[in-house]
């Protein structure tokens, strides 16, 4: 079986939820309705025989990849074109944003010039894949019902449509100027009465009219802007309307190594990834996303910072039980397939750090104080001292034993730091005396500890030898300035030991160390964010120009819908990981922001 490269995806979605669309118009990937429910087509994992919906020129052997695809301006509507020796025929994909109902994915068919003869199959397969539905035509539609799931599908009349092994097939010629409608909508199956359609052109213009307006309070004007733009649409895309919970991406077991085992579902709202991109919002414009993330977060929270978890559903769940799906092959036989994620269960002494972080962002950029969230803090900084000399999991969840991570240990401090900085301007009645002197013990531990003078760097954990690129944001944190010899040297080790030649950065080593070092067996791929991290520690090091063009390196890596997946494979020259990542995007818009920043106090000196 033929296997599209993951870049070769694009990404609509609802705000809701969201679907990958291949080159060759074929949806591969949909859960409804919401992005953590099961799959109705899951060949992404699978084989056609997983559920799929392809729209595209009739052909003998195999859809053609598409000639031409671009997004929309500003928007997350995506047109492809196929060139075929009778017309040219184009596929405009949307999904209507939250607000509007039915739940839909709208495909229109349209004759750009010339004659087509277009062929569509839909193979809906519930549950991930394993069950088919029940399919029947009612009142015009075809309707497939499995379960408390129906889907609707409106077929243009002027399409011979057959089912055929669980599969409907429609087939017809569209002429120059013509568009067809296919629209799938879903619903649950004991809703009586079918969705009335939509007026196709209407919802699009909407739709259009909808992410526009949303791109128009980007307050970003530097370099780089279409790429800070398109980043932020996937990261709104990414966001769940109805609660404010932003997913890390929106699949689960897309792998980290091809026919590896390093495959997860990240359809959950992590903390620190939920924090950090809010951050990277409030920084180009943003605010109301950071209230709405806020009540999320208090929400999922629920008083009860002892038990912190580092991630939960889009809706605030704490249940995220991991299972196998087992009748899955995998993405290009990478098995397991996941649901669900069992690191929610880890502890990760950062999260304080990063939560509190994006707090202080939000007062800094003028969001109105809320004694809820100050009420928190407090409770977290309580869960701080008690806990800040024990050791964690860390950033990046490893399943092997605990120890005292350097990245944790900065980002509790950290905490602390933005606590001390609330309470000086008043935000927080918190004893300031006290706050300071457990900043100053967290940030001499650290110090005296992780450091090795030998090597002149910090290292991945108290007594450990290793490396980890979560130094690299010593820095960005102000744990130290960026002209002090220990960061510099830190940057520096970084660049030799986990970084390829072209600055592609590891998270940490894996080949040629048990268990990778992280209790798991396999390799992966270049991390992006951690190289975007690089382009952030070369600029506040006093090497802008090498930032840059690290920068403009990682952009180019970029499918060509400027889309980024969690990692990079140097070798094979391909996206890995789960995708779009929002990890990756918000490093692209963190990185456009700050070399814009320090190239303008540099222009200005």
């Amino acid at each position: 079986m033929h296997y599209p490269r993951i870049e070769d995806y694009a990404f609509i979605g609802d705000m809701r939820t969201s679907a990958l669309v291949g080159r060759n118009g074929s949806l591969d990937w949909l859960c409804l309705p919401r992005f953590d429910t099961a799959a109705v087509f899951t060949k992404l994992l699978g084989t056609e025989e997983h559920g799929f919906w392809r729209i595209g020129p009739a052909g003998k052997d195999h859809a053609p990849y598409a000639d031409r695809r671009r997004y929309w301006a500003g928007s997350l509507a995506l047109e492809s074109e196929w060139d075929t020796p009778r017309g040219t025929l184009r596929v405009t994909d949307f999904m209507p944003p939250h607000g509007q109902a039915p739940q839909q994915v709208i495909r229109m068919v349209t004759a750009v010039a010339g004659e087509v003869e277009i062929e569509a199959v839909l193979r809906p397969r519930f549950g991930y894949g394993k069950h088919a539905p029940w399919i029947y035509e009612s009142g015009g539609r075809m309707v497939a019902v499995c379960g408390p799931d129906t889907l609707l599908l409106d077929i243009p009349a002027a399409a011979k449509t057959e089912e055929k092994d669980g599969a409907l097939h429609s087939r017809c010629t569209v002429t120059a100027g013509q568009t067809l409608v296919f629209a799938l909508s879903w619903q649950p199956s004991d809703h009586t009465g079918a969705p009335t359609s939509l007026d196709a052109l209407a919802a699009l213009a909407r739709t259009d009219e909808v992410w526009r307006e949303w791109v128009t309070q980007c307050a970003y004007r530097g370099p780089y802007r279409e790429a800070v733009v398109r980043s932020l649409i996937t990261l709104k895309a990414l966001t769940y309307a109805p609660t404010g919970g932003i997913v890390a991406a929106p699949t689960t077991s897309l792998p980290e190594e091809i026919g590896g085992v390093r495959n997860w579902d990240y359809r959950y709202v992590w903390l620190r990834d939920a924090a950090i991109t809010l951050s990277a919002l409030l920084r180009v414009g943003y605010r109301r996303e950071a209230e709405a993330w806020r009540r999320w977060l208090l929400r999922a929270v629920a008083g009860d910072p002892e038990n912190l978890q580092i991630m939960y559903g889009i809706g605030g769940e704490r249940e995220l039980g991991e299972r196998e799906l087992c009748w899955l092959p995998g993405y290009e036989n990478s098995a397991p397939v996941r649901v669900g994620n069992g690191a929610a269960d880890q502890l990760q002494l950062d999260v304080p750090g990063a939560v509190i972080e994006m707090l202080f962002m939000a007062h800094e950029h003028g969001v109105a104080r809320c004694d809820d969230s100050a009420a928190l803090i407090e409770k977290l900084i309580s869960y701080v001292r008690r806990h800040w000399q024990e050791p964690d999991d860390g950033i990046w969840e490893v399943r092997g034993r605990r120890r005292h991570f350097v990245h944790s240990k900065v980002m509790l401090w950290v905490a602390v730091d933005r606590a001390v900085r609330l309470a000086e301007a008043g935000v927080l009645g918190m004893d300031l005396t006290e706050l300071m002197s457990l900043r100053a013990e967290i940030h001499a531990d650290v110090c005296e500890r992780g450091f090795d003078r030998e090597r002149n760097t910090f290292t991945q954990s108290y007594g450990s030898q290793e490396l980890d690129a979560a130094l690299l944001l010593i820095p960005t944190t102000g744990f130290l300035p960026s002209d002090d010899p220990r960061v510099v040297g830190t940057v520096d080790a970084v660049m030799r030991e986990l970084a390829t030649p072209d600055g592609l950065v590891h998270r940490y080593r894996t080949a040629g160390v048990a268990e990778g070092g992280d209790g798991l067996s396999g390799d992966e791929g270049a991390f992006l964010l951690c190289s975007f991290w690089l382009v952030d520690a070369l600029a506040l090091t006093n090497r802008l120009p090498q930032a840059q063009a690290l920068f403009e390196r990682l952009l180019g890596l970029r499918s060509d819908l400027g889309l980024l997946a969690e990692e990079y494979d140097p070798a094979g020259g391909r996206q890995l990981g789960n995708f779009p990542q929002a990890y990756s995007h918000l490093a692209v818009v963190q990185s456009a922001v700050l070399l814009n920043e320090i190239g303008r106090e540099a222009s200005a000196a």
